[in-house]
């Protein structure tokens, strides 16, 4: 069990550093600025998409993805789940976070 965990938690990670990325492309350094700010986030090696999260991490993602939707609007949200899919593939169904299904 704790495997599977840390293996979430890995994924949950590279989710996290797929979405700050391309928002990054996008919008530039602004990206990372805006997900310091998003609560339970904490990004210990931005270069190695190293992350650590308080609490669920299915809610702070949503929280990731919320927090660029409410500056650059709908599209920022369209962009955050379609540079995911390949990795929410790998999660069951219950695991997904809402803003990315």
């Amino acid at each position: 069990m704790e495997k599977n965990n840390t293996n979430e938690l890995n994924i949950f990670s590279q989710i996290s550093f797929r979405i700050i990325m391309e928002q990054a492309n996008i919008v530039g350094s602004l990206a990372w600025d805006e997900a310091f700010k998003v609560p339970g986030l904490h990004i210990i090696n931005k270069q190695k998409g190293e992350f650590a999260f308080d609490g669920n991490a299915k809610d702070v993602l949503d929280n990731l993805v919320l927090q660029y939707e409410k500056l650059f609007g709908k599209l920022s949200h369209e962009v955050s789940r379609e540079s995911v899919q390949d990795l929410i593939a790998e999660l069951p169904e219950a695991d997904i976070p809402s803003s990315l299904k």
